[in-house]
């Protein structure tokens, strides 16, 4: 493996709850609830999927990749009868930045480490392919605010659905359909069952099919752990999945990923430290 894609998760990890701040702080719920849209959901997929203009559910759910598909068609297109994508675009970034203010630490919110942070992380943005990458092009395409927070969210956003779109393409790869990918998540005890289930939509009969799908491929035990062959599947695509995003890193050079790191960490810390992101996630993501 290239020494760049062993950085790349890393790199992830650092940033990850710096982004997942959208997902779990209340600012984004009620800013979506505000603008027009009915319910938590509706303002997930609406809000993520903003910048792709008014889409529908099919193409959602495929780059999404994981959720159930009526669990998508219950919010999609109906969403833009509330609220167009631009003004949920629009409250979405400015909620997220009302977020960050609240629960980073007060002396690095507008100090040198975030604007230097906020650089280098827009760099690594336009040193990035799109090539099959369709949600991360739309979100690198959206005009940059000029407030560093709502900057420096933005950014790790466009970091953050590459790394995902690029998993997509490593996970359908390795035959692994997006029920698949979350099955063999929780069996590598990244995350588990109770967190994932209901978070994607899959009704029980639905995952237990599944299962047994995965166990006569011989991927998952009885016990619903992996198998030395699952083991193996897993493990190729999250070595793929970092491969193809090392090239956030190519653009920065050893240095500046050290910076990032370095400044990037305490900020995630301290978002997990302030309730900002729950340990255990459904990304499976843990406290740098």
């Amino acid at each position: 493996m290239e020494p760049n894609a062993s950085l790349a998760r890393r790199f992830w990890a650092a940033l990850e709850p710096v982004h997942a701040v959208v997902y779990f702080a209340p600012e984004p719920a009620q800013a979506a609830k505000t603008v027009g849209l009915r319910g938590w959901w509706m303002g997930y997929f609406a809000g993520r999927a903003a910048p792709l203009g008014p889409i529908g559910p099919g193409p959602v759910t495929a780059m999404f990749y994981g959720f159930a598909p009526r669990m998508v068609a219950r919010a999609l297109p109906d969403a833009w009868a509330f609220a167009g994508p631009e003004a949920v675009l629009r409250t979405r970034i400015a909620a997220v930045e009302a977020a960050l203010t609240r629960v980073l630490p007060s002396p690095e919110q507008g100090g040198d480490g975030v604007l230097e942070l906020v650089e280098l992380l827009e760099r690594a943005v336009a040193g990035c392919r799109f090539d099959g990458r369709p949600l991360a092009a739309a979100w690198a395409a959206v005009p940059p605010p000029d407030r560093p927070l709502a900057r420096l969210w933005l950014a790790t956003c466009a970091l953050r659905e590459h790394r995902g779109d690029g998993h997509v393409l490593a996970a359908v790869s390795a035959g692994l359909s997006g029920l698949d990918a979350a099955l063999t998540h929780i069996a590598s005890g990244a995350t588990t069952r109770e967190v994932v289930q209901k978070a994607r939509g899959w009704t029980d009969d639905e995952w237990a099919a599944a299962s047994e799908s995965l166990r006569s491929r011989g991927l998952v035990a009885a016990d619903g752990t992996l198998t030395p062959s699952g083991a193996e599947v897993r493990r190729d695509v999250e070595e793929q999945t970092d491969h193809l995003a090392a090239e956030q890193l190519d653009a920065l050079g050893p240095d500046a990923v050290d910076r990032v790191l370095a400044l990037a960490e305490p900020l995630s810390r301290a978002v997990v430290d302030a309730g900002g992101l729950p340990i255990p996630n459904p990304m499976g993501v843990t406290r740098p």
